[in-house]
């Protein structure tokens, strides 16, 4: 048999070989990326700092900042990095430490949304058992569920990975390691890879997305038959849209995506929906929260004119 030599280490093609089109999209992603930084951040230094907003519903919206500004970090500064780099190369071993943060993180956030949606649940169709259900032990096994999964899905993933041979072409037809470009460079079968990602994003994606509309139902159903108020109704319905909208932002382009797995399927095609849920969705998140919340808004004008116009003693 002919000896075959091991690729040791990737090229990550990126989003296009045009140079004029990277000169534009490098200011762009950057703007996008700082923008996600300053927002998240933003909203974290805001629930901490307000007392106001120490409830379940906003340490969850903190933990869902701190996992957009993470998942953003695992991708876009390699990416920026290669816009102005000719040759964008990434060791066998730091692909699979970012295939398994990007991992780890996707689907944390991916359970933590379905949590945000039963935390909202319980506060409009139960309230008065909110405080018993929603108790501040409560929320930190559920914020730790989350990262718990996130952590068992991305530790299978990668060790499946790492078991994988690559002894043909080393260029990655992507903007950084995901499982899927990896898979089309395999030596050998990758049936046992593909069905596990298949399980996965059935598991995983689409049972939190099937739990995360079941229980947005559950409100709608409520509001309509059991609530009289217009005021009640148009500030419940208020909150759910804004939720409602962050999660078709993440999980549509996320189940498109994962949900289509076979070892064909053209690469390039996979980058729009990963720019979607890595990069665009971190971005609007802060924003729609904010825009659409009153009481955040209200809370980051209070600590900016604290920090801005500090009383004098």
């Amino acid at each position: 048999m002919e000896n075959q030599t091991e690729v040791r280490e990737f090229v990550l093609l990126g989003l296009t070989n045009v140079l004029e089109l990277q000169y534009f999209l490098f200011p762009l992603f950057l703007l996008l990326y700082t923008t996600s930084l300053l927002g998240n951040g933003a909203i974290i230094a805001v629930v901490l700092a307000e007392p106001r907003l120490h409830t379940p519903m906003y340490f969850f919206l903190g933990n869902l900042s701190s996992l957009d500004i993470c998942s953003s970090t695992v991708t876009v500064p390699k990416m920026l990095a290669g816009f102005l780099s000719q040759h964008q190369a990434i060791s066998l071993a730091g692909c699979l430490v970012q295939l398994y943060f990007f991992h780890l993180l996707g689907s944390s956030e991916a359970i933590l949304l379905a949590v945000m949606a039963y935390d909202r649940y319980v506060a409009i169709c139960n309230p008065l058992r909110y405080t018993v259900v929603m108790s501040p032990r409560a929320c930190l096994l559920l914020a730790a569920a989350s990262w718990a999964t996130g952590f068992l899905h991305a530790l299978m993933t990668t060790v499946m990975a790492s078991r994988l041979r690559f002894c043909s072409s080393n260029r990655v037809h992507h903007f950084f390691c995901d499982i899927k470009p990896l898979l089309s460079l395999a030596c050998g079968s990758t049936h046992l890879n593909l069905a596990l990602l298949n399980v996965d994003a059935a598991v995983l994606g689409l049972s939190s997305f099937l739990l995360t509309l079941l229980s947005y139902l559950c409100i709608i159903s409520f509001l309509l038959v059991k609530v009289q108020s217009r005021e009640s109704r148009r500030k419940a319905f208020s909150t759910c849209t804004s939720h409602l909208t962050v999660v078709s932002l993440f999980y549509v382009p996320v189940l498109g995506n994962y949900m289509i797995s076979s070892p064909g399927f053209p690469s390039e095609r996979d980058m729009i929906p990963t720019l979607m849920y890595s990069i665009v969705t971190p971005v609007l998140n802060p924003l729609i929260y904010t825009l659409r919340n009153e009481e955040v808004k209200s809370a980051l004008k209070k600590v900016l004119k604290r920090k801005l116009f500090p009383k004098r003693t």
